[in-house]
């Protein structure tokens, strides 16, 4: 007998702790948190293939957030109703993270029930027990026969340079973030979340670093569905479509250097001001029964 029942397929790939000199975001102290719910982006080169959509309309995620706009640090939760496998690559010098052994295809893997961005460098961990709590009461987790565990990776900024620096995420902000996940779906962009604490183009130390933050893109080919979120900390400029639109400034802050000379040039100070890049590729795709015993 033939099943029409469709599987609903999510995928997960992680890249924790890479330092980028590209990428793209805000760069406006003010902006609390832009909302890119509806933004669908264009993909010039394969219009004829790829269908732009927005990041809220991507099957099998739902996203929180929670900051301390005073303190300028914050949590993002991805949130997988149905649990997802995941994949990571981790990249850099000292990359904040929770749990990334799990996701070794060596290991006895479990699903994920959730994604933790954040900042506050390694005590930004604390995030994840709050979201582990939160995920527990709601039902979700591994069944070990004698409780749920539910399976939370994270990882880290470091956003200590900016902002007050004895202020990180913790245990509550975990919980609100994962709560918000749960009731809702809210993808924003900008100072949100783990985006609230991001800056870029720091060769020449935090003076002449500007903002930064978090920011989504999503995209349909077929039944296939591409979501991508990226949090940018990057030691280096910020370009789009080959034109730099953040990164280290002058000394007036009113126009940019490039940090990569500066660099290059032995020219930079405090380069433990932090520069970490975290990002998310989620693929969802819904496939017959049919379908998927023919690829077993």
């Amino acid at each position: 007998m033939k099943i029409n029942r469709n599987i609903n397929v999510v995928l997960v790939i992680l890249i924790f702790g890479a330092s980028l000199f590209t990428a793209c975001s805000k760069d406006d102290d003010d902006i609390i948190g832009v909302d890119t719910t509806n933004r669908i982006d264009k993909y010039k080169e394969m219009e004829s293939l790829v269908e732009s959509q927005p990041f809220s309309q991507l099957h099998g995620v739902s996203v929180g957030n929670a900051q301390d706009n005073d303190a300028k640090t914050g949590v993002t939760v991805f949130f997988f109703p149905e649990a997802s496998m995941a994949s990571a690559i981790v990249l850099g010098g000292g990359p904040a993270s929770r749990e990334v052994p799990l996701l070794d295809p060596q290991r006895n893997t479990q699903p994920l029930n959730a994604l933790v961005f954040s900042g506050g460098s390694a005590y930004g961990l604390a995030a994840s027990d709050g979201v582990a709590n939160c995920l527990e009461e709601h039902g979700y987790g591994y069944n070990t026969g004698f409780g749920l565990v539910p399976i939370v990776c994270q990882s880290c900024i470091f956003d200590l340079s900016y902002g007050k620096s004895n202020v990180r995420p913790d245990r509550e902000m975990g919980y609100k973030a994962c709560q918000s996940a749960i009731a809702s779906n809210s993808p924003l962009s900008g100072n949100v979340g783990a985006g609230t604490g991001a800056t870029v183009g720091k060769p020449g130390g935090m003076a002449l670093a500007p903002k930064s933050g978090i920011g989504y893109a999503a995209a349909r080919l077929g039944q296939l569905e591409v979501g991508v979120a990226v949090v940018v900390n990057s030691l280096g400029d910020i370009f789009q479509d080959g034109i730099k639109i953040a990164g280290m400034t002058t000394a007036d802050r009113k126009g940019f250097v490039s940090a990569e000379q500066a660099v290059l040039m032995n020219q930079y100070s405090d380069l433990i001001a932090g520069n970490t890049t975290i990002a998310d590729a989620i693929l969802s795709s819904k496939i017959s029964d049919e379908e998927y015993l023919d690829n077993i």
